[in-house]
């Protein structure tokens, strides 16, 4: 009996990593539930991509419904999703702020020459600080913010057209002041 208890525990702890490993491949990747949805958004006051000695800030959007976009040019996702990036900016619905976390300047400046700037500023977080304060896992995320400066949706990884309609779009009503 002893012998069938210890054979049998293996097993059973072989079935119950399987399911719990097939639920997490069933899930959503960018569906990671943010502590900051329905808190303030964490204030940040950082250099100017484009120029170091101004500054770029989240009381600049005070009032004001805005998308937080983190990017940066090392991030292959962040390339995937520029193009939709610089069509949301072409709706004019909302500005975009983009922060450019741990990156290079001059490598950031020259890309948005390159390939467009859809963004209303762009804040420079060379060493991640701000980053983290708003629980960023890795770029690209986006952040929804109401008027009221409240953080309503949370996306992780390229954003889409799809993911643009489905998860943006419908909160864009509560986000108005």
């Amino acid at each position: 009996m002893k012998r069938i208890i210890l054979l049998s525990l293996p097993i059973a702890l072989f079935v119950v990593l399987v399911v719990f490993f097939y639920s997490g491949l069933q899930r959503d990747p960018s569906v990671i539930p943010s502590p900051l949805i329905g808190k303030p958004a964490p204030a940040f006051t950082l250099e100017s991509l484009a120029d170091p000695r101004a500054q770029v800030g989240s009381l600049d959007f005070r009032g004001r419904p805005y998308l937080l976009n983190v990017w940066a040019t090392w991030c292959g996702g962040c390339y995937q999703e520029h193009a939709v990036l610089l069509s949301i900016a072409r709706e004019n619905r909302l500005p975009l702020v983009g922060l450019n976390w741990r990156d290079e300047r001059g490598k950031a400046q020259r890309w948005l020459e390159e390939l467009g700037n859809p963004y209303a500023a762009v804040a420079f977080d060379g060493d991640g600080r701000a980053a983290i304060d708003w629980g960023v896992y890795g770029a690209p995320e986006t952040f929804l913010v109401s008027a009221a400066g409240v953080v309503l949706h949370k996306h992780i990884g390229p954003m889409t057209a799809e993911a643009w309609q489905r998860d943006f779009v419908p909160r864009l009503g509560q986000a108005e002041p």
